[in-house]
């Protein structure tokens, strides 16, 4: 069961955005998916139509990641009852952002353990490197690092890269980087035109193709409780495919490993 996190170090980049983009083009795919909401934010959960509907959260799982559980953590998507399941994300989750023993790291890959009923995975990590994003992270064999053509974001993409490279040294030296999603371009910024090309020269070929252009039609759909798949319109259209591109890359890279 490949499992695939979404990270990013610093907020505003749009890592959930990209994290539905990703729910959303595997069930387009035809894949039977659980998005796994570690943000204590809980939009991930809220964007999917999946808030309330299920007995305990992400946090419960956390404290104790046996299989009766997890089962009562999990909830439907309203965008495809059969096809998209989610594990509820919730406020109280931030009590496990603290400083995280090693021998806890594993809890949230014990808990996927427990389940084989999906093709794939996705993470949404909070925008930190908390006990959360370490817990995630962990339990993921591919992770996908989110910025935006800005200054900040470029150096914290820099840092996510090194935090992955940590963990692989230390308690999850299974995971790999995928690469790094670059989301909300513009045309015709010169400041960004600049700052994607300082990203080509720090990650290369890790870089991800397509970029994910800015789009009203993103808000909109999340707006209306709509996958991009399922939102009308060229925009919509021209995400969709940039997110199928992003996801057949990880899927590949997943099914090598």
């Amino acid at each position: 069961m490949p499992v695939l996190g979404v990270c990013s170090l610093k907020g505003g980049v749009g890592k959930t955005s990209i994290t539905l983009g990703l729910a959303s083009a595997a069930v387009a795919a035809g894949l039977r998916t659980l998005v796994v909401d570690l943000d204590p934010q809980a939009d991930t959960t809220l964007a999917l139509g999946a808030t309330g509907a299920a007995a305990q959260d992400v946090a419960a799982v956390l404290d104790n990641p046996a299989d009766y559980v997890v089962k009562s953590a999990l909830a439907v998507s309203s965008w495809d009852p059969d096809m998209l399941d989610v594990l509820m994300g919730s406020a109280d989750s931030a009590r496990h952002d603290g400083p995280t023993y090693e021998h806890r790291l594993g809890r949230l890959a014990t808990a996927l353990d427990t389940l084989d009923e999906y093709d794939l995975v996705i993470i949404d990590c909070p925008p930190s490197l908390g006990g959360l994003t370490r817990q995630g992270l962990t339990a993921c064999d591919r992770a996908l690092v989110v910025t935006e053509p800005g200054l900040f974001s470029v150096t914290a993409a820099a840092r996510a890269f090194k935090a992955i490279d940590d963990l692989r040294r230390s308690s999850a030296p299974h995971l790999q980087p995928l690469g790094v999603v670059i989301n909300r371009v513009r045309a015709r910024s010169s400041e960004q035109a600049y700052r994607q090309a300082e990203l080509e020269g720090m990650f290369g070929p890790l870089i991800l193709s397509p970029m994910i252009p800015e789009r009203a039609a993103m808000q909109q759909a999340q707006g209306a409780g709509r996958s991009i798949h399922d939102w009308p319109g060229a925009s919509a259209a021209e995400l969709a495919q940039a997110f199928d591109s992003i996801l057949a890359r990880g899927m590949r890279a997943m099914s090598e490993a």
